[in-house]
């Protein structure tokens, strides 16, 4: 193992919220919360569960409250979820969540496609629920969408990805993901990005989120790894997509990730075998396979 790379890394495991969200076959509710028992059982301590948006805007994700009342809470275990507002906000407390998740991109044309906001406003509607969130307990975390490629505008400049990493922390987040939305992101683009971003932020708080549209997400983390960054978001089963990023494809897939750490020496805390059978639960109601290598190749060796 390459000393100047991290000895452990930590999974935020997004595949219940970020990989479902874009499916068109509803998901049954008791397959959601068995998905997400199973993904703890594996040893995932960081699982963001739903989002609490409107239901005519992510109609898979409309059961939010079912899904957590269904979900036995493990001791240890982070349960999170995207809150789009106020009132998004008011539904994830009554439904106990602790820790949320607030999330704005790196160009007005895709935050306006995404919320209805420009990036200013959405910042504006947030500031309030961090400050409200940390009244109560509730930690918060920070996405920032399109940040190397928008499906709108093309190329987005560094500085601005800085400068809104920057202004997240401002308001109380304690983590902005930086995301590769579209999964267009090289690793040179990584380096130069994140190199930006790591002048004025430290890599603890930040994390990668990548899709892997053109298959660099694995190269990418490579790229995140060598910067310090030793927290990336992946989807069990390489579920995902965004309704709102044209021709972005599934995220990392989580077991992917796991087998290149397990073989870089880089600890997880996760089961490989137990994920691939949470994997399993999804694969099964969509009617088809996933998209992750490690997952197929798993099936393969048990005959399923």
């Amino acid at each position: 193992m390459n000393p100047s790379l991290p000895k452990q890394v930590q999974i935020v495991e997004v595949g219940p919220r970020d990989g479902l969200q874009n499916e068109p076959t509803a998901i049954p509710t008791e397959v959601k919360v068995a998905f997400i028992e199973r993904l703890v059982q594996a040893g995932l301590t960081q699982v963001e569960v739903s989002s609490f948006v409107h239901p005519w805007a992510v109609p898979q994700l409309a059961d939010a409250e079912e899904v957590l009342r269904g979900v036995p809470r493990a001791a240890g275990v982070t349960y999170s979820a995207l809150v789009p507002n106020q009132k998004g906000f008011e539904r994830a407390l009554l439904a106990g969540i602790k820790r949320i998740a607030v999330f704005t991109g790196a160009t007005d044309s895709f935050t306006r496609k995404n919320i209805n906001m420009s990036v200013e406003e959405s910042l504006e509607t947030f500031r309030p629920i961090v400050r409200e969130a940390a009244a109560k307990g509730v930690t918060v975390r920070g996405y920032l969408s399109v940040c190397f490629v928008c499906p709108y505008e093309g190329e987005v400049p560094k500085a601005r990805v800085r400068e809104l990493t920057e202004r997240l922390l401002e308001l109380g987040v304690n983590q902005v993901a930086i995301s590769d939305t579209l999964g267009a992101a090289a690793p040179s683009d990584i380096q130069e990005t994140l190199g930006m971003v790591l002048k004025a932020v430290p890599p603890d708080l930040l994390a990668l989120h990548l899709h892997d549209t053109y298959g660099t997400a694995l190269a990418n983390v490579y790229a995140g790894l060598q910067l310090g960054i030793e927290t990336f978001d992946a989807s069990a089963g390489g579920l995902g997509g965004c309704p709102y990023a044209p021709g972005a494809s599934g995220n990392l897939a989580t077991e992917d990730f796991v087998y290149m750490m397990n073989r870089m020496g880089i600890e997880t805390g996760v089961d490989l075998a137990k994920l691939a059978e949470a994997s399993n639960l999804v694969a099964g109601a969509l009617g088809r396979e996933l998209p992750s290598r490690n997952w197929r190749r798993l099936q393969g060796a048990t005959g399923k």
